[in-house]
């Protein structure tokens, strides 16, 4: 997740930095949590940061200056303490649980929720969006992503459209009063008691100005004007698809003496359960289909169902915004869910700000390398089938005949070089772990070339210009992301292996595809 988190706030300019959380929802585990700007515990004092370190540049400069405006010595030596500090200060901060922002639309699941517990909507119910809806006592509309309006829609395609003001009529039919007490229910408005020093509490209005502002209780239903932590969300989140269960996050499992014996144990058990059964099913199928068919479908994992929500956040006062992505696996029985923030992103980097498009694609790359490792088990359709990975079988000194079966058995096309008729070399080699579509060179005769392959850059070209691209070169695509989508808009979006890199024949280079045109 560490490498995923700081490619991602590397490659959008993250000004603000990120965070990243992964826990296991029917216990409260903390399996990962990272926060950026990060630092070495080990030489704390050292700024690792790039931006941090041109922020201390410019003050120091500054103060050397002016070093003629300090009565002493020591005054001036006392300002560069302070600012230094301050820097580190800002370094040292676990983002996850000590700062707060506006959640946006991944706080939209905690709405979606409380609506269908309450029954004032269900999987029947539909919304007419318009493009925008008008609240009493607000003097302008509140917009949706999608000026034009989606239009009729059911509560599961609200959802994956991400429609605001569907959000907003349902936090309205369920009423201020409710709508606190869900809130306080969810665990949002206390710490979680994680076993962490320097949690600090959400910010929200008080109960009674809330109960008397309908306006609050509007924007709350699509997630602004109030703060959360990133794990009092995930916390939050994590009880909407479990069953309703929500849990006291941890850190640590075990605490053994010097004998190697537990003297403390963590039981995980539920505070309270807010949430039917039957509710969190309804929830997680809306959720399985923002990443299936609607806004979050950047967040694809071949041979894994995904449930998820995007979020885009304006903060409030600036012209920044916070994007964001939350998901879980498998869908239809949660282990696991991942919440990924990133605070001020560029908007120059040629991506669409959101949720969907800058942080989608990077939980998609984490998701498929964590849920192997964790030994959950991909469950392919035959479309994705056609493209696992399996083990290529060793056909050197087979008849060409028998070479093409034996590789089309296993899923395999093949090419041929030379004119015998016995295979005398292959690329990939035999054994090697490969995409099962891939097609493998057979050499009949002729010498194997040992000359390396020049990666072409694929970015921005669709699933079958990559492939043809990297094939042309002597090398296999494995595609991941979101490979198909009805917008007609996926594209490259990144390849493990850079452009002009040379590589020997037969390497595997996989390639993310993501969808641009997607609205948080």
């Amino acid at each position: 997740m560490e490498k995923g988190l700081s490619s991602m706030i590397t490659k959008f300019d993250a000004a603000k930095g990120g965070t990243g959380i992964i826990m296991d929802v029917n216990s409260g585990a903390i399996l990962a949590m990272a926060s950026y700007p990060t630092y070495d515990p080990n030489s704390y004092g050292t700024l690792y940061d790039e931006k941090l370190q041109s922020q201390l540049d410019s003050q120091l400069a500054e103060l050397a200056q002016n070093r003629g405006d300090y009565e002493t010595e020591e005054d001036y030596q006392a300002a560069v303490s302070a600012a230094k500090s301050s820097v580190l200060s800002t370094q040292w901060r676990n983002k996850c649980i000590d700062s707060t922002y506006e959640p946006g639309s991944t706080f939209k699941p905690i709405t979606l929720a409380t609506a269908l517990e309450e029954g004032v909507v269900d999987m029947n119910t539909t919304f007419n969006c318009t493009g925008s809806i008008t609240v009493q006592g607000w003097g302008r509309p509140i917009n949706c992503s999608k000026r034009a309006g989606h239009g009729l829609q059911t509560l599961k395609v609200a959802t994956g459209n991400s429609c605001n003001p569907a959000f907003v009529t349902m936090g309205l039919k369920i009423g201020t009063e409710t709508y606190y007490k869900y809130l306080k229910s969810f665990g949002l408005m206390e710490k979680t008691g994680v076993d962490m020093i320097g949690e600090v509490a959400g910010i929200f209005a008080d109960e009674d100005s809330f109960n008397s502002n309908v306006v609050s209780l509007a924007s709350y239903a699509f997630g602004q004007t109030f703060n959360v932590t990133p794990l009092e969300l995930i916390r939050a989140q994590a009880a909407t698809i479990n069953g309703g269960y929500l849990y006291t996050p941890y850190v640590v499992e075990q605490v053994l003496d010097d004998s190697g014996a537990v003297v403390e144990q963590h039981e995980s058990v539920p505070v309270r359960q807010v949430i039917s059964e039957e509710t969190s099913a309804k929830v997680r199928e809306c959720l399985e289909w923002v990443v299936s068919d609607g806004g979050g479908r950047n967040g694809q994992v071949a041979g894994y169902r995904i449930g998820g929500k995007t979020g885009t956040a304006d903060k409030t006062g600036t012209n920044d915004v916070v994007v964001s992505f939350m998901c879980f696996a498998p869908a239809d029985d949660p282990q696991i869910i991942m919440l990924l923030t990133m605070d001020t992103p560029s908007r120059t980097t040629g991506t669409a700000v959101f949720g969907g498009t800058m942080v989608a694609p990077v939980a998609s790359s984490i998701m498929s390398e964590v849920l192997p490792y964790l030994g959950i088990e991909p469950e392919y359709t035959a479309e994705e089938l056609a493209g696992a990975d399996t083990t290529v079988p060793n056909v050197v000194g087979m008849t060409l005949d028998d070479a093409k079966t034996r590789l089309s058995n296993a899923g395999f096309a093949c090419t041929t070089v030379g004119d015998g008729a016995t295979v005398t070399d292959q690329t990939p080699v035999g054994g090697a772990i490969v995409p099962n579509n891939a097609s493998i060179i057979l050499y009949l005769g002729a010498e194997k070339p040992d000359t390396p392959c020049t990666v072409p850059n694929v970015v921005g070209k669709s699933a079958s210009e990559a492939n043809k691209a990297l094939t042309n070169a002597g090398l296999i695509m494995r595609a991941s992301g979101a490979t198909t989508s009805s917008s007609g808009n996926v594209h490259a979006i990144t390849q493990d292996t850079a452009a002009g890199s040379q590589v020997p024949a037969g390497t595997v280079i996989t390639v993310q595809f993501g969808d641009n045109s997607v609205l948080d």
